[in-house]
């Protein structure tokens, strides 16, 4: 398993495709793990060098005790970057991993050739609801919010169509580190980045769900208004539109990174 050490832990990542490539780096979103980008990965590897990692407290990364923070998040995508010998990338991150991907776009902007924000926000949610958040998951486990999160990760008619997809997903959070994910809730608790948008010079794509109740499409408004370079899409989608709306969300992400 390839593993980089960043701020004392281990973050596990894949690569897939030609190193001679572009590099194209994606984050995953809360609860989730590398593997939710493999309809990305199957469709672009042929002509980028992916990489996909584990969020830390997520899958096979370390998981210590929190509360981390939003920077950490970004330090960790650039160890792994370190690591590979890659000066520059692109960088696709949703909800949580679109925060990371917003902190790198303005505290990196150097290492960054173009940025997609799917359905992400520059302040998600509350801090007090992030803060509850991380008290149930380290009071109860994750049980009860993987019970939960179908309903805000996917239209009901996906997942009438998909539930094989649905329960894999869900599955996935429920077998997670509670204590991970209460840190990275505790990130996002303390992520507000609406004041720096307009610091972010890379050209950036946004990607909303029409059907979106988590980061909503008015969000993916505020982020295009407030980024100089940036341009929106909305997909039939809910909040993990790269699963729910796969071959346009491909064909967007493909469309918008090529030279």
């Amino acid at each position: 398993m390839p593993v980089v050490r960043s701020n004392d832990i281990d973050i596990h990542f894949e690569t897939e495709g030609d190193p001679r490539q572009p590099a194209l780096m994606f984050s995953n979103s809360l609860g989730t793990d590398w593997r939710m980008w493999q309809p990305q990965a199957d469709h672009l590897r042929g002509r980028f060098h992916v990489i996909r990692y584990d969020t830390r407290g997520h899958g096979q990364s370390g998981a210590p005790s929190g509360p981390y923070s939003l920077a950490q998040l970004g330090l960790d995508a650039l160890a792994v970057l370190d690591h590979l010998d890659i000066e520059r990338a692109h960088f696709c991150g949703i909800s949580m991993g679109g925060a990371t991907a917003q902190w790198l776009g303005i505290y990196a902007p150097q290492r960054l050739r173009k940025l997609v924000i799917a359905n992400s926000a520059a302040r998600i949610g509350t801090e007090a609801g992030w803060r509850e958040r991380a008290a149930l998951a380290r009071r109860e486990g994750l049980d009860g919010i993987a019970d939960g999160a179908p309903a805000r990760w996917f239209t009901p008619a996906f997942a009438a169509l998909e539930p094989l997809t649905v329960a894999a997903l869900a599955d996935t959070l429920r077998a997670g580190s509670a204590q991970g994910y209460a840190g990275c809730c505790d990130a996002l608790a303390g992520a507000d980045l609406r004041a720096q948008l307009p610091l972010i010079a890379a050209p950036t794509l946004v990607i909303a769900g029409a059907a979106d109740p988590v980061t909503t499409v008015v969000d993916g408004q505020a982020m295009r208004q407030l980024i100089p370079r940036a341009e929106l899409v909305t997909l039939d989608a809910s909040h993990i539109s790269n699963i729910e709306a796969a071959r346009t969300f491909n064909l967007t992400l493909a469309d918008f990174l090529a030279d």
